[in-house]
C-alpha cells in the first residue's frame, strides 16, 4: 500500500480551497493539499479561535480565521469538516457568500441527512457535490490529521440527480489527487452499506465497552490490565469524537436501525447455537467470516501484520 503523497502539481487544481472544520479529516485534507499544491490559497476557518491559533502555528493553511462567511468568499471549493448536526447552521452562514460556480462538498459519513439540510441552502449557480472519504483515526483536532490519510481508502460520492457533472469530475479528480479510490453512488444506498461496515460496529464497540465498565465482578483495572486484542480494538473504535458519533446515529437512524433488527436476529442464532452445543454452525460462521476479512486484505484495505495491520497513530476507523 502506498505511504506517501506524490509530487506536488504545477498547477493548482483550484484558485482557492476553503475547509471548515480543522480536526483530523480538516487538517488531513490541509496537509495533503498544501504538500499537492492543489490550491493556490488554502483557506482555514473553525469556530473555535484555540483551533484557529494552533493551525496557524502549524502552518496548515495560507488563511486561517474563525470567520466562517468571510472564508468562503470567492472560494471554487468549499468542504465542510464539521459534525453533520452543524451543517445546517453552517450553510446558511455561508450562503450568501458563496460565489456563482462554487462547488460545495463534504465529508460526512452520513448523506442523505447531509443532502437534505444543505440543499435548502445553496444558492442557484453553485453546485452541491456530497462526499464521504471512508477514512480515520480515533484522535481528533488539528495535531492528529496526516496527509496520507486517505492514500488508498475510498471517497464516496452521492451527487443528487440534477447535480452538475463538471463539478462531480472536479469532486472526483481532488479526491483521487490525494490518494483515494473513488465510487459514485445514491445517499441512500451510502447511508445503507455504511450503516453496516461502520454505523453499526462503531454503536457495538460504545456499547461492549460500556458493558464492560459496568461489570461489578471484574474491576476497571482488570479491564484494562487484560485486554485481549479484540476488546482492545473495541477501545480504539469507542473513543472516536462524541459529537460526530452522535450525530451519525440521529441523522442516519432509519438505516442503523434497519441493521441493528438483522443484527440482533443473528445474535440470537448464535446464542442458539451456544447454548445447545451446535458446533457445526459456529464453526461455518467462523469460516464464512474469516473468508470475509482475507477478502478485505485481498483487496489492499487492509495488512495481514499482527495489531490488526494498523501502525501505531494511523487507525483506520471506515468512519
Amino acid at each position: 500500500m502506498p505511504d506517501r503523497l506524490g509530487p506536488p502539481r504545477e498547477t493548482p487544481l483550484f484558485k482557492r480551497i476553503t475547509l471548515i472544520g480543522l480536526g483530523l479529516i480538516g487538517s488531513s485534507i490541509a496537509r495533503a493539499v498544501r504538500h499537492l499544491k492543489l490550491a493556490g490559497t488554502l483557506v482555514a476557518a473553525d469556530a473555535s479561535p484555540a483551533v484557529i491559533a494552533r493551525v496557524s502555528e502549524l502552518g496548515l493553511a495560507d488563511i486561517a480565521t474563525t470567520d466562517v462567511a468571510e472564508a468562503v468568499t470567492d472560494a471554487d471549493l468549499v468542504i465542510l469538516c464539521v459534525p453533520v448536526g452543524a451543517y445546517a447552521e453552517v450553510a446558511a452562514t455561508i450562503a450568501p457568500r458563496l460565489k456563482p460556480g462554487a462547488i460545495v462538498s463534504d465529508v460526512g459519513s452520513v448523506k442523505a441527512a447531509a443532502i437534505a439540510q444543505l440543499s435548502p441552502h445553496i444558492p442557484p449557480g453553485v453546485h452541491l457535490v456530497p462526499a464521504h472519504p471512508v477514512a480515520g483515526t480515533e484522535h481528533s483536532g488539528p495535531d492528529a490529521g496526516f496527509a496520507t490519510l486517505f492514500i488508498d481508502r475510498w471517497s464516496i460520492l452521492t451527487p443528487t440527480d440534477d447535480t452538475d457533472p463538471a463539478a462531480v469530475n472536479a469532486v472526483r479528480g481532488f479526491w483521487r489527487a490525494l490518494g483515494s479510490n473513488v465510487e459514485v453512488m445514491t445517499a441512500q444506498h451510502h447511508d445503507l452499506v455504511l450503516a453496516i461496515t461502520s454505523h453499526v460496529p462503531h454503536l457495538i464497540a460504545y456499547n461492549i465497552v460500556g458493558t464492560a465498565a459496568d461489570l461489578e465482578e471484574v474491576t476497571q483495572s482488570e479491564v484494562i490490565k487484560f485486554s485481549a486484542g479484540g476488546f482492545r480494538d473495541f477501545t480504539r473504535i469507542a473513543a472516536s469524537d462524541p459529537t460526530m458519533w452522535r450525530d451519525v446515529f440521529l441523522n442516519n437512524k432509519e438505516a442503523v436501525l434497519e441493521m441493528l433488527g438483522r443484527f440482533n436476529e443473528d445474535l440470537a442464532a448464535l446464542q442458539r447455537a451456544i447454548r445447545w452445543g451446535d458446533g457445526q454452525t459456529l464453526f461455518d460462521l467462523f469460516t464464512r467470516t474469516r473468508a470475509i476479512r482475507r477478502n478485505i486484505i485481498a483487496v489492499g484495505q487492509e495488512t495481514p501484520e499482527p495489531d490488526f495491520g494498523r501502525r501505531r497513530g494511523e487507525d483506520s476507523t471506515g468512519q
